[in-house]
């Protein structure tokens, strides 16, 4: 398990990424924009974060390979011989970087046999910093110190439960969860500040029936696990698993403790 004096090194190193990010964000320096071969749009911005973190992560744990949404990925037959493994999304939510919504953040995961233990999520817009350690607690992190993060405990059969959903991304599926449930109140946010507003207790459920990867997600499962809530897949009512041959995950549920 990692120690604190390396959460706090890595708090640094993903507001250095975070900072270099905002000086294109707010036109201090120009930056490009193209699409890659699945049509996601990729920025300068999502490189030099990718740069600054791997730059690191590849220095102080040189045994720990990277598997980053930015860069080439290993065939299974090699990463299933990895005991552990950082998963990153250095700029979670382009869209929304590309929009000037300031919904989006930069997702560091460390998974070990499949397991996420370890969750880090800066936010470059507010400067806010979350991490969670496996067995530890969830936590957000600033200059007054650390403020646990304690997830809601709720019923299915309340009315006007908060329901998070993403600005760009609703299909049908996802909408039938939510048509499920009585006079539903429903928060728009981007990125993975969704899995921030469930372990922060500000939000109760999300359901997502629509595939996103790993990296998208490692990082919140912890926060939101170790808060007190559950992120599974509802097929088979399991936590989700990671490194695994394909990195698309399957449809999930993220929400509070669910009474």
């Amino acid at each position: 398990m990692l120690p604190f004096s390396e959460v706090l090194a890595l708090k640094q190193v993903m507001v250095s990424a975070g900072e270099a990010i905002m000086n294109l964000f707010r036109g201090k320096e120009e930056f490009s924009a193209t699409l890659k071969v699945d049509h996601t749009p990729v920025t300068s911005a999502d490189l030099v974060s990718n740069q600054i973190i791997t730059s690191y992560l590849t220095e102080r744990y040189p045994g720990i390979p990277v598997i980053s949404e930015e860069t080439d990925h290993l065939p299974y037959s090699v990463r299933i011989k990895y005991s552990q493994v950082w998963l990153l999304d250095p700029l979670d939510g382009t869209r929304e970087f590309l929009n000037r919504s300031g919904e989006f953040t930069i997702n560091l995961g460390l998974v070990s046999d499949g397991v996420p233990i370890g969750g880090f999520i800066y936010v470059p817009v507010t400067g806010r910093f979350y991490f969670g350690l496996r067995g530890k607690g969830a936590y957000e992190l600033s200059d007054s110190g650390k403020r646990q993060l304690t997830a809601s405990r709720f019923s299915l059969h309340n009315p006007g439960i908060r329901v998070v959903m993403s600005r760009t991304h609703t299909e049908s599926a996802t909408l039938a969860y939510i048509n499920r449930l009585k006079d539903p109140r429903i928060i728009h946010q981007g990125s993975a500040l969704k899995f921030i507003a469930i372990a922060d207790g500000m939000a109760d459920y999300y359901p997502r029936m629509l595939h996103i990867m790993e990296w998208d997600t490692a990082a919140g499962q912890v926060l939101i696990e170790e808060a007190g809530g559950s992120m599974i897949d509802p097929e088979t009512g399991h936590p989700l698993v990671y490194n695994k041959e394909s990195l698309v995950n399957p449809f999930f549920i993220a929400s509070g403790s669910i009474l």
